[in-house]
């Protein structure tokens, strides 16, 4: 079979790594779209490490990001988002990366396609597979998105240009509403587990949400401990299956399987911790521990929706991330989220309007860097 080229762009954004292609590069019949991110990514692979593709064995390295002109009048780009399964066949659009928007910015600029005059750029974002915006700000240089700077971000080596992201009106970005059962705690009945609380919370991407303690661990449990945990793993994607159609993103959980939408993790109260790195994160520094899963493998630091939907639902009284999170007199003030790579900080405004919860914004910090670009190749199906 021969290969085909397609000009793209390999793309750190936070701690995430992506192909990055013009819409305009791409068949406009999307449905030949999933062919095409499998063969560059290198998927089905059930070695699990994605050798024959630019993947890189994990959710957070196996990943598509697509950017065209606007279809909404307050956006500058159109960003659609591509998550790549590592051992099947399957790419899935149910979700955003937040880690990979803060990459899309500078793309565009760099790319031309919005100008900016002056120091710092800001880019009207997008996402098309949550419909809404996204604000990235960074500073420019010599015409183009800056790289270097200060800042450092947990799990990535080295330092760079802050990339400020505001995700606008976040809330429903999956079912439409904030708290799609319209409660803030619900207790499922589900098949291998029994009865649990769970907080089903959507906003920027829908997630489900238990406490740590309540499926027999600790909350500081490390990727590496929860992936070679079969029963823990098991668990975990029932009860994410359960809650995706309790918040009526699936009719039933044989189509949740199929998605990659809520995003499954759990809480426990602020603790020290060994780190990825195996330095001691200590407890009276956080305000909250988190881990998250994605894709059924457990994340090495926290997918940046899921952070921001952490900060939104430690802000909304009486669910469970509330519950474990640190009391702050300050209800403004930035959330910092212990993970396995360290800390996070995330800014969330919500409000309570005649007794409805309504997330107005949320804010974080990321760098971004070009590593690459020129042409993928993958197999020609065309005509097949």
């Amino acid at each position: 079979m021969k290969q085909r080229k397609i000009p793209a762009a390999f793309i750190r954004g936070g701690t995430s790594k992506a192909i990055v292609f013009h819409a305009k590069d791409l068949p406009a019949e999307r449905a030949q779209w999933d062919a095409i991110f499998l063969s560059a990514i290198g998927s089905p692979d059930p070695y699990v490490r994605q050798l024959n593709g630019m993947g890189g064995g994990v959710s957070s390295l196996s990943k598509v990001c697509v950017i065209g002109p606007p279809s909404h009048p307050d956006a500058d780009i159109d960003y659609t988002f591509a998550q790549v399964q590592v051992k099947e066949a399957r790419v899935t659009y149910d979700i955003n990366c937040g880690n990979m928007s803060s990459a899309m910015g500078p793309f565009a600029v760099d790319e031309g396609l919005v100008n900016v005059t002056g120091k710092e750029a800001l880019v009207r974002i997008h996402n098309t597979n949550t419909k809404k915006i996204i604000h990235a700000r960074f500073p420019m240089d010599e015409g183009l998105a800056a790289v270097d700077g200060d800042l450092t971000i947990p799990g990535v080596t080295g330092t760079g240009a802050v990339v400020k992201l505001e995700f606008r009106e976040p809330g429903g970005a999956g079912t439409g509403k904030l708290l799609p059962t319209g409660k803030v705690v619900d207790t499922l009945d589900v098949p291998g587990v029994g009865k649990i609380q769970v907080s089903m919370i959507d906003a920027a991407n829908a997630c489900a949400f238990i406490n740590a303690a309540d499926i027999g661990l600790k909350g500081t449990e490390m990727p590496d401990e929860l992936d070679a945990s079969p029963d823990t793993l098991t668990k975990l994607d029932a009860i994410r299956t359960a809650a995706s159609v309790a918040m009526g993103m699936a009719p039933n959980v044989e189509a949740a399987k199929k998605k990659s939408a809520p995003f499954i993790g759990f809480v426990s109260p602020a603790q020290d911790a060994i780190l990825l790195s195996g330095e001691t994160l200590k407890g009276d520094s956080v305000d909250l521990t988190a881990r998250m899963m994605s894709n059924g493998q457990a994340h090495r630091a926290l997918p940046l929706t899921a952070s921001l939907c952490i900060a939104v639902a430690a802000r909304i009284e009486g669910s469970l991330v509330h519950a474990a999170t640190r009391r702050n007199d300050d209800p403004e003030a930035p959330l910092r989220i212990a993970m396995p790579s360290g800390m996070l900080t995330v800014a969330a405004s919500v409000h309570q309007h005649d007794g409805q919860w309504h997330a107005e914004q949320g804010a974080l910090l990321r760098t971004q860097r070009r590593l690459f670009d020129g042409q993928v190749y993958v197999r020609d199906t065309r005509g097949q």
